[in-house]
């Protein structure tokens, strides 16, 4: 290898190691919980994305006119539509969030997202960032929460998939060496580490659970993956009631979908790429990842927004109507729950159950041999406004 080619690579990499370590002493100074009581108005940022995006915000927009409209009308919430955050826009700029709709997001408390198209080498636009990601580091938004419960089989998991370090933080800034040699660079930090693996802990206590599992490729992904599980050891002994276990990652996938052994998991932490993967699998069990919302939640903002993806072949085929709703009003009920207003969360998390688990009377297949997304979402209205909601939810889930 010649020197130049030495020397290009260890520059790569120093650059990289300086970006993290500012990184560690960011995050070593403390900030304080965003107090959403004391906020008037709440400020939630709607972004309906790219692809089925704009569709599916429509219906969780009608759920959430239905279950806080009252709170808009007192001035105790104000919804903002950021319209910038579309691919074109994102490709025109050259960015994965242009600087400002980054400003504009920040001037939010919360943000309520639509999937994004992400971009990819050899596809029609630029090879930019994920939003995703961009805006999980910009915003510090270190956990994601995805609950996965499905009562018949005993199935009540509660994810949290740390954010903004793993395979992802890095994952657009690895270093083609050569025509022959690609690298790129995972990143964990005993801070980053400890947070996540910490709100795990306290979620374990808080609800009761009491057990947390802890999944990583320690034994051969020594260095980062080592570094995770120490700081889990090191935390799990500031929870003594708590029990708690380390799992591989490929193991962990198999016994997910043993019938004898997944009901024994209730509440898993892992690093982001581990977590991307088996939230998607465990969405699965509830009826896919069009049935599954997702939290991201940092100290001072948080952002909510369905699991999948913006579903350009739907729209090219003609068959948008045909999505399903369902991901995007979850997170729209996780925020709720998040903001305060635990009574209307609760009211849509029994609806969605009914419609999408139990009753099923509109099924959506993402084709017309389906129901539309918007039939769906009058389904779904006309049980959250049913006085015998409860009742109905209980009697469904026996």
């Amino acid at each position: 290898m010649s020197s130049e080619i030495q020397e290009k690579a260890g520059s790569h990499l120093a650059n990289l190691v300086a970006q993290q370590l500012q990184r560690v002493e960011k995050m070593k100074q403390a900030e304080d919980w965003t107090d959403y009581s004391e906020l008037a108005p709440i400020i939630i940022g709607v972004c309906w994305g790219d692809g089925i995006g704009p569709i599916i915000s429509q219906e969780t927009q009608r759920v959430l006119e239905v279950l806080v409209g009252d709170q808009v009308e007192a001035g105790k919430i104000e919804f903002r539509t950021i319209e910038g955050l579309t691919i074109e826009n994102r490709a025109e700029h050259m960015k994965a969030i242009p600087d400002d709709v980054l400003a504009e997001l920040k001037a939010c408390h919360v943000i309520l997202k639509a999937p994004t198209t992400t971009p990819e080498k050899g596809g029609p636009y630029p090879n930019i960032e994920s939003a995703n990601v961009a805006m999980r580091r910009e915003l510090d938004l270190f956990a994601n929460v995805r609950p996965v419960k499905v009562a018949a089989e005993g199935i009540d998991w509660m994810f949290f998939r740390e954010n903004t370090e793993g395979a992802y933080i890095l994952g657009s800034q690895g270093i083609q060496v050569t025509d022959d040699l690609a690298i790129d660079f995972k990143v964990i930090t005993r801070q980053g580490a400890e947070r996540i693996i910490k709100m795990a802990f306290e979620y374990a206590r808080s609800s009761g659970k009491n057990e947390v599992t802890v999944v990583t490729k320690a034994n051969v992904v020594k260095t980062t993956d080592g570094l995770f599980l120490e700081v889990a050891e090191q935390v799990a002994a500031e929870y003594p009631e708590v029990k708690w276990e380390g799992w591989y990652i490929d193991i962990m996938t198999a016994k997910l979908v043993d019938p004898k052994r997944r009901t024994q998991f209730k509440v898993l932490v892992l690093p982001n790429l581990y977590g991307d993967i088996l939230t998607d699998e465990a969405a699965e069990f509830q009826g896919g990842v069009g049935t599954a919302g997702s939290a991201n939640i940092g100290k001072r903002y948080a952002m909510f927004e369905a699991i999948h993806g913006s579903a350009p072949r739907m729209l090219a085929e003609g068959r948008g109507q045909y999505a399903d709703p369902s991901s995007l009003i979850r997170a729209a009920g996780m925020m709720l729950a998040h903001l305060g207003f635990g009574e209307q969360s609760r009211k849509l998390e029994m609806a969605l159950d009914i419609c999408s688990l139990y009753e099923k009377k509109f099924i959506l297949t993402g084709r017309d041999t389906g129901c539309t997304g918007r039939e769906f979402c009058d389904y779904l209205l006309e049980t959250i406004d049913d006085p015998a909601l409860e009742q109905r939810w209980q009697a469904a889930a026996e």
